[in-house]
């Protein structure tokens, strides 16, 4: 195996974290015997396969080969574990072990867009899609390759304890909390551009500012430049517009404040800057695939 996945996942999980006051992951490392790692070394875990079945979330970081059955012992023991409660994650080529066990099919899954192929092949009965970073399907949830494995496991923690504390352990691992892939996520843009850049000026004073109305002639107005210039460097340092930009950042406010508090969604919605209710829930549809409303239900007071 890489040794990249498994150290996504024990970073994301098995660090302690007491800064976030939350009762944090307890993280054990479980293998069917010892495991051969991509440069030459041997993982050996302390704890046996079958231990698994006691776990709440398992976690499989990808299969030594893609064209190969999945182990039987491997198989079993992810029965047994969703069986027991737990609910199943897979990064990369593990979908092949969790697709194995039956539990993906009818159900829509993810993998490297380079296995999308072969995993619906070999199980038809599963939607397999290779456009998106993860599919949270509930109890059993699938992520594309590799790096898109932080995309997932920084969604179950946001899952589990929110928005806030999900932003919180990807400052830690210096990654945007979300990315734009395509599929119901939340997206932030990253700022690229030195600190002194007027560009990123300008950006860090529309966060400090979401309420007011903003227009790309005041932000340009703002960094000293002409709108063209700034849209132009805008667009070189963010790979985005900034109106976009910037409907994706009031989407991202409006999370602790939708977790937390009695605030209407009219009162949200104006909290963030958007112009009415209306259009804030048509932003905030279209980048979660869900309502401010049940989003709410959701996440309130996790």
């Amino acid at each position: 195996m890489s040794a990249f996945e498994l150290g996504i996942v024990t970073e994301v999980f098995g660090l302690p974290r007491p800064e976030l006051d939350v009762e944090w992951y307890r993280l054990t490392i479980h293998a069917h015997g010892p495991v051969r790692v991509v440069g030459g070394a041997t993982l050996t875990a302390d704890a046996p396969l079958d231990a698994i079945a006691a776990a709440h979330t398992v976690i499989v970081p990808g299969v030594s080969d893609v064209r190969a059955p999945v182990d039987p012992a491997v198989v079993a023991a992810l029965r047994a574990a969703h069986a027991n409660g737990a609910r199943l994650v897979s990064i990369c080529s593990g979908a092949f072990a969790i697709a194995a066990t039956g539990l993906l099919d009818g159900r829509r899954a993810a993998t490297h867009w380079r296995y999308a192929a072969r995993l619906a092949a070999r199980h038809p009965e599963v939607e397999v899609d290779a456009g998106v970073l993860y599919v949270d399907d509930g109890d059993v949830l699938t992520s594309a390759g590799s790096a898109a494995g932080i995309d997932l496991c920084l969604h179950l923690v946001r899952r589990d304890h929110g928005a806030t504390t999900a932003n919180a352990v990807a400052r830690r691992l210096v990654v945007p909390p979300h990315r734009d892939g395509g599929q119901a996520q939340f997206i932030e843009t990253p700022m690229p551009a030195p600190e002194d850049d007027a560009v990123t000026a300008s950006m860090a004073w529309a966060l400090a500012n979401l309420a007011a109305p903003i227009t790309v002639d005041l932000l340009a107005r703002r960094a000293h430049l002409s709108t063209r210039t700034y849209l132009r460097r805008f667009k070189q340092g963010s790979g985005t517009s900034p109106i976009r930009w910037l409907i994706e950042q009031r989407v991202q406010a409006s999370l602790p404040l939708l977790e937390s508090g009695d605030r209407s969604i009219d009162e949200v919605a104006a909290a963030v800057g958007f112009e009415s209710a209306v259009t804030f829930r048509h932003h905030f549809t279209r980048a979660l695939r869900t309502s401010p409303s049940a989003y709410r239900r959701a996440f309130k007071d996790r």
